[in-house]
């Protein structure tokens, strides 16, 4: 009967001792905000066009939110994660640019692997907030090449980096920034894909 009465109480002591610790922050899970707007009108390629996933580091490539807060070292907000991971969400709104421009109409992913005229292939070199003088500035680079799928040969290469300022040092206004870098590359990567048409219906030797 003793040792029924010490093992009531020492559950009893774990359960009160459990009930004083502190509880965990809860997730917030964000999606990248956008602001992109349906061309008026727009007159239509007849080439098709297949995104790829960005490639990364392993460090870019999860749903953190990435920040560096001082020189080299990289962290991420606490408490706070994307919908999806960085090279998705890149992927996804690059697609969304070019829905919205209307002009390629034939659009597809690397998720469904349709045959496609054209596929643009990148490397995501930076998608994070970086701070300058206190205020956070995010910044998103992307190294693009444009492939034709027939023979996989690069047609076109270029270096995008856009830079936006945060108008608070609050994780909300921090990912609203995100959202008006990702459109404004978003833009970029479209004005210049449509820019090398001629290599989409050149013959191919």
């Amino acid at each position: 009967m003793k040792r029924y009465r010490l093992l009531s109480l020492a559950l009893c002591a774990t359960l009160s001792a459990c009930s004083v610790l502190p509880q965990s922050e809860p997730l917030r899970i964000y999606r990248l905000p956008s602001q992109l707007a349906p061309a008026t009108a727009t007159t239509p390629v007849d080439w098709s066009l297949r995104v790829g996933t960005p490639l990364t580091s392993r460090v870019l490539d999860s749903a953190r939110i990435a920040v560096m807060p001082e020189g080299d070292r990289i962290s991420s907000y606490q408490g706070a994660r994307w919908s999806d991971s960085a090279p998705a969400l890149v992927r996804d709104r690059l697609i969304e640019a070019f829905h919205d421009d209307g002009r390629v109409q034939r659009l597809s992913s690397d998720e469904n692997r349709l045959h496609a005229d054209l596929e643009l292939v990148s490397d995501l070199r930076a998608f994070q907030s970086e701070y300058r003088d206190g205020t956070p500035h995010v910044v998103i680079r992307l190294d693009a090449r444009l492939v034709r799928s027939a023979n996989q040969r690069i047609v076109a290469s270029r270096r995008f980096e856009v830079s936006e300022a945060s108008r608070d040092v609050a994780v909300e206004e921090v990912v609203r920034a995100f959202g008006r870098a990702a459109d404004a590359l978003g833009r970029q990567i479209v004005d210049w894909t449509l820019a090398q048409e001629g290599a989409a219906t050149t013959p191919v030797r």
